[in-house]
């Protein structure tokens, strides 16, 4: 996949989404230093060039050490001078991969990638980068998300842009997983209808964290219950197939319909995790599921009572009045009395 930015824009990292696992695409970057149209992109590589994938996939045990290789392409029509980085991968609020500044320290998995500070390529010409992963000694096992870069700054009058290309690096330590969520902050809020015949919707508000050592997809499901019936949600978009990174978390929101206001509405919200990147034999995803009550008065079905009840009211008294009346009538027919109009 290749994506281009004008200039003055930031070339970011982009995201595949199949089978549920999230991958790092091959990018290219679109800049204009001197004038000239820059493009470039990096790709994962073997020694001999670009191999194929999409994302590095990495398991070691701590200590370990493996050299690795990133392809930059130089796709433009002069030679370019790209300066290479390593740091931290992370998610963005929308379950995207992405890195930290160049010029922010490396704290993670990114602290642990050795690249050479730059680069020259030729025109047209494809460099192989060597990018060397060890593992300290004390490292904790589960997964520490990084990327490798190769970036290029550019002066648009008075502000320099960094524009940058990256593959992501999945570095899994070896040792005891554990794959584990937390729901918190479920918030329920009934929207009904003014039609007394119509059912309102209850939205729920929710968070779910990664409070395991893996990264995490989860089949989020929220379940309404009444004493007459029950109602259900579950996520039909793909962002039920975004990852959850190892102390990340992301809030989601939920309408489920169907639901009359007959007073208490339990609602169940149900996370069902399951880890991404390489299966784990013999480790297993609990689900995790919390209640809450939410409170819908039936205002509107009351009010219709209110009036069926009044016109009953209406009803009988005017028959009543008309009754009085005809016995009048039928009284004063008897006495011979003259009739009124």
């Amino acid at each position: 996949m290749t994506t281009s930015r004008s200039r003055g824009a930031l070339a970011r990292l982009a995201v595949l989404h199949a089978v549920g696992v999230t991958l790092l695409a091959a990018m290219v970057a679109f800049a204009t230093p001197s004038h000239a149209d820059t493009t470039w992109s990096v790709v994962p590589a073997n020694a001999d060039g670009p191999d194929g994938r999409s994302v590095i996939d990495l398991e070691l045990a701590g200590g370990q050490q493996v050299v690795e290789h990133v392809a930059v392409i130089n796709r433009s029509t002069q030679p370019v001078d790209f300066a290479i980085d390593a740091n931290d991968g992370y998610l963005t609020s929308k379950g995207y991969f992405d890195m930290r500044p160049s010029d922010a320290t490396p704290t993670d998995g990114g602290a642990w990638i050795q690249v050479p500070e730059k680069v020259t390529i030729a025109a047209g010409a494809t460099s192989v980068v060597p990018v060397t992963v060890s593992i300290p000694q004390n490292a904790t096992p589960g997964d520490h998300p990084a990327g490798v870069t190769a970036s290029l700054e550019t002066i648009s009058g008075q502000v320099r842009v960094q524009n940058r290309v990256g593959v992501r690096l999945n570095i899994r330590v070896t040792g005891d997983y554990v794959t584990k969520v937390a729901v918190t902050d479920v918030r329920a809020e009934y929207t009904g209808s003014w039609n007394p015949f119509a059912a309102g919707s209850v939205e729920v508000t929710y968070t779910v964290a990664n409070v395991g050592n893996v990264r995490l997809v989860t089949d989020n499901r929220v379940l309404t219950s009444t004493f007459v019936g029950q109602s259900s949600w579950s996520d039909p978009s793909a962002a039920k197939a975004r990852e959850l990174m190892p102390g990340g978390s992301r809030t989601f929101v939920a309408r489920v319909p169907g639901a009359w206001p007959l007073g208490p509405i339990g609602t169940t919200v149900t996370a069902i995790p399951s880890p991404t990147g390489k299966p784990l034999p013999g480790v297993t995803a609990e689900r995790v599921a919390i209640d809450t009550t939410v409170w819908a008065p039936p205002w509107p079905q009351l009010g219709l009572l209110a009036l069926l009840v009044l016109a009953f009211l209406a009803i009988r008294l005017i028959t009543a009045r008309r009754r009085r009346r005809i016995e009048k009538l039928i009284m004063l027919a008897s006495r011979g009395a003259p009739q009124e109009a």
